[in-house]
């Protein structure tokens, strides 16, 4: 995938950290996965996760006060 950061997992369009598939930058295993939003709603399911898992803890902490 060209584009204009380099990925150590990358080598020649194929994800090494994933099964040898071809590098989809953000999908499920890479090391990007939930730690940025894409435009690819599907891509941003673990940081979606994340969010209502901390709204939940808010809530609990409001209610324990």
């Amino acid at each position: 995938m060209g584009s204009g950061w380099g990925c150590p997992h990358e080598v020649n369009d194929t994800c090494t950290r994933v099964n040898n598939l071809p590098c989809d930058p953000g999908m499920k295993g890479c090391v990007l996965h939930g730690r940025f939003v894409f435009i690819n709603k599907d891509k941003n399911t673990r940081l979606r996760e994340k969010q209502d898992r901390e709204k939940t803890d808010d809530v609990d902490d409001e209610n324990t006060s």
